[in-house]
Protein backbone atom coordinates (compact mmCIF):
# COMPACT_ATOMS: atom_id res chain seq x y z
CA UNK A 1 0.00 0.00 0.00
CA UNK A 2 1.59 3.48 -1.11
CA UNK A 3 -0.02 5.51 2.29
CA UNK A 4 1.85 2.67 4.37
CA UNK A 5 5.13 2.86 2.69
CA UNK A 6 4.66 6.45 3.13
CA UNK A 7 4.10 6.69 6.89
CA UNK A 8 7.07 4.28 7.37
CA UNK A 9 9.30 6.30 5.48
CA UNK A 10 8.04 9.21 7.63
CA UNK A 11 8.58 8.00 10.61
CA UNK A 12 12.17 6.27 9.82
CA UNK A 13 12.64 10.71 8.90
CA UNK A 14 11.40 11.36 12.62
CA UNK A 15 13.46 8.35 14.08
CA UNK A 16 16.34 9.76 12.49
CA UNK A 17 15.76 13.22 13.42
CA UNK A 18 15.47 12.02 17.03
CA UNK A 19 19.01 10.33 16.94
CA UNK A 20 20.97 13.17 15.71
CA UNK A 21 19.26 15.40 18.16
CA UNK A 22 20.19 13.20 20.97
CA UNK A 23 24.05 12.84 20.28
CA UNK A 24 26.53 13.29 17.07
CA UNK A 25 26.10 10.35 15.04
CA UNK A 26 27.84 9.30 11.86
CA UNK A 27 26.49 7.51 8.70
CA UNK A 28 27.53 3.91 9.62
CA UNK A 29 26.02 4.36 12.93
CA UNK A 30 22.61 6.05 11.88
CA UNK A 31 22.41 3.07 9.05
CA UNK A 32 23.11 0.75 11.81
CA UNK A 33 20.15 2.20 14.01
CA UNK A 34 17.87 2.68 11.59
CA UNK A 35 18.60 -0.83 9.34
CA UNK A 36 19.07 0.81 6.26
CA UNK A 37 22.35 1.64 3.66
CA UNK A 38 24.68 4.54 4.32
CA UNK A 39 23.47 5.82 0.61
CA UNK A 40 20.17 5.88 1.94
CA UNK A 41 21.70 8.22 4.66
CA UNK A 42 22.70 10.55 2.62
CA UNK A 43 19.94 10.87 0.61
CA UNK A 44 17.59 11.48 4.39
CA UNK A 45 19.76 14.12 5.03
CA UNK A 46 19.69 15.54 2.03
CA UNK A 47 15.80 15.19 2.21
CA UNK A 48 15.98 16.70 5.75
CA UNK A 49 17.80 19.81 5.08
CA UNK A 50 15.45 20.17 2.29
CA UNK A 51 12.59 20.51 4.39
CA UNK A 52 14.39 23.17 6.29
CA UNK A 53 16.59 21.06 9.18
CA UNK A 54 20.17 22.56 9.57
CA UNK A 55 22.03 19.57 9.89
CA UNK A 56 25.97 19.96 9.87
CA UNK A 57 28.89 17.29 9.58
CA UNK A 58 31.19 18.06 12.22
CA UNK A 59 34.48 16.70 12.26
CA UNK A 60 35.80 15.02 15.24
CA UNK A 61 38.70 12.53 16.61
CA UNK A 62 36.36 9.47 15.56
CA UNK A 63 35.33 10.94 11.98
CA UNK A 64 32.40 12.82 10.57
CA UNK A 65 29.56 13.10 12.70
CA UNK A 66 25.81 14.67 11.91
CA UNK A 67 24.43 17.23 14.21
CA UNK A 68 21.06 18.90 14.41
CA UNK A 69 21.37 22.44 14.99
CA UNK A 70 18.06 23.63 13.82
CA UNK A 71 14.50 22.44 12.60
CA UNK A 72 12.14 24.17 10.47
CA UNK A 73 10.35 27.22 11.77
CA UNK A 74 6.49 25.93 12.04
CA UNK A 75 4.37 28.30 9.09
CA UNK A 76 1.57 30.73 10.74
CA UNK A 77 -2.10 30.19 9.51
CA UNK A 78 -1.81 33.48 7.68
CA UNK A 79 0.94 32.60 5.80
CA UNK A 80 -0.89 28.90 4.82
CA UNK A 81 -2.88 29.33 1.78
Amino acid sequence: MPYERSLHIEKRFQRAIDLISQRSVNAGQLAGLLGISRPTIQRMITELKRRGYTIRSVRDDHGWKYELIGRPSPISPSKQQ
